[in-house]
């Protein structure tokens, strides 16, 4: 009597062996010479497992090595755009990424995936801070559950694994088997060399990708649609303004140099232009910027070419008629939860020196910067001023008004800075002020940031979508692995 087809995990991968009857399987395999057996790609279980049931092929499968787990969630009374999201992503196979707003309720849509889907899972996020907080509360949702720390010295093993990306990445091959959810808080992050082998690696049926804001610069999140599945819902700050986010306005405040900074601004800019048209160079194409990081290595023209880069940058970014602005709307917003952000360090220390004002920078100690936020929650700290460190992956408290000094030349940099004073509030108005310098760079990139913003459609609820939980007491269907 022939044995049965068996699948097992090894390092990352699948191994199939022997091979079963017929040919449906073999589109999956390649065969591996060094073992003398047929090998599959870790990420293609379910795809492999549900086509060989189609096919009415037994394999026998010892490759997972996740658990049904009892979830019991407290009261929860979720928005409906979390109600949408979380139908939308069940009926596409609870495969998926959901994009909303900063401060909209994306951990509490994950609570409620993982209650849906009682299965060992693993949440993935971008930095220590964030592992905390998922790590915090977790805990006080599913009390009764095993929850532990991959990353920051903690190599814990449960049920409920949260780890940075980087932790998850280094040992992808060994957390392939064990998880049936992943959860992908900020999953922009994932498709990199590095950390995608996190998705590639792993066995996990069930993909949910959360963030804000899904495109990357180099287009690499075209890959998310195979590493965790399709867009699957989406909202904008705008759809929910006025509900789920307060309400807010965006002021645009433009300043002119001085006859100083103009000289030097323009001076700066054609000795960085003739570099670049010496070498064939337009910064406004897609490779453009990494040719000429690539050329300034290269020659001391191209070095003398980058500094005056920076330099002009340094000029449209400090210039003084921004701090002057600055001065202007902090007298005219005193009292009120502010946020200021720049794009360098430098200026963050120029205004906290200034106007007497905390700091939060990527060198503020995490004792210090933790002490600086709770005094800002607590209204010690009316206002603080930060660069990038901000933007993610920090529990910023509520606040109503933002500032942006300088640094908004993305999408997502723009998005991650307004969600900051989004969280809802009664009575509460938000309003995110950006201070550009007229007719430099700046003006053209935020010109071009804003004229790429995708129209705004009114939201469309899904409807007849199934809203229940796995039935833990029916037989496992395939697409409850």
């Amino acid at each position: 009597m022939a044995r049965a087809s068996t699948l097992t995990f090894d390092r990352g991968t699948l191994i199939l062996h022997p091979p079963p009857k017929g040919h449906d399987w073999a589109q999956f395999v390649h065969w591996d010479e060094r073992i003398e057996k047929f090998r599959l790609p870790a990420h293609q279980y379910r795809a492999f497992l549900e086509a060989m049931r189609s096919a009415g092929i037994e394999v026998k499968d010892q490759a997972r090595n996740f658990q049904d787990l009892n979830l019991s969630l407290p009261e929860i009374q979720p928005f409906e755009h979390q109600q949408q999201a979380l139908a939308a992503w069940k009926q596409a196979g609870r495969r998926g990424v959901v994009v909303l707003p900063t401060g909209s309720g994306k951990t509490i849509l994950a609570y409620l995936a993982m209650h849906s889907t009682p299965r060992s899972t693993l949440i993935c996020v971008p930095t220590l801070d964030l592992m905390h907080q998922w790590y915090a509360g977790l805990l006080k949702t599913f009390p009764e559950t095993q929850v532990g720390l991959l990353g920051g010295g903690s190599r814990d093993e449960a049920p409920i694994l949260v780890s940075t990306y980087d932790s998850a990445a280094i040992h992808a091959e060994r957390l392939g088997s064990q998880f049936a959810l992943h959860i992908y808080d900020e999953c922009h992050h994932l498709p990199t060399e590095f950390y995608q082998v996190i998705s590639d690696y792993s066995i996990a049926p069930y993909r949910l990708g959360l963030t804000a804001t899904l495109e990357r610069s180099d287009g690499r999140h075209e890959l998310l649609q195979t590493l965790i599945g399709p867009t699957v819902y989406k909202r904008t700050p705008e759809q929910l303004s006025g509900g789920v986010l307060a309400p807010f306005r965006e002021v645009q405040i433009k300043v002119t140099l001085s006859a100083e900074e103009r000289q030097e601004y323009d001076r700066l800019i054609a000795e960085r232009n003739s570099f670049l048209r010496d070498q064939g160079i337009g910064l406004g194409t897609l490779d453009g910027w990494q040719r000429f990081v690539k050329q300034s290595a290269r020659s001391k023209a191209g070095r003398a070419a980058m500094l005056a880069h920076r330099s002009a940058r340094e000029i449209a970014f400090g210039t003084s008629g921004k701090l002057r602005v600055l001065s202007d709307l902090l007298t005219r917003h005193q009292g009120e939860r502010t946020v200021i952000f720049t794009d360098d360090n430098a200026t963050v220390y120029k205004i906290s020196e200034q106007f007497l004002i905390p700091a939060i920078t990527h060198q503020t100690p995490v004792k210090e910067r933790h002490a600086t936020l709770e005094r800002f929650r607590s209204g010690d700290y009316p206002v603080i001023v930060t660069s990038r460190v901000l933007n993610e992956g920090v529990d910023v408290p509520e606040a109503s008004i933002g500032m942006v000094l300088s640094g908004t030349s993305t999408q997502r940099e723009y998005i991650q800075r307004l969600g900051r004073i989004l969280r809802r509030k009664e009575g509460k108005e938000a309003i995110l002020y950006e201070v550009i310098s007229e007719g430099t760079s700046e003006e053209r990139v935020s010109d071009r940031r804003r004229g790429v913003e995708e129209p705004r459609k009114p939201s469309t609820p899904v409807k007849g979508l199934e809203q229940g939980t796995v039935d833990l007491t029916a037989p496992v269907r395939w697409e409850d692995l």
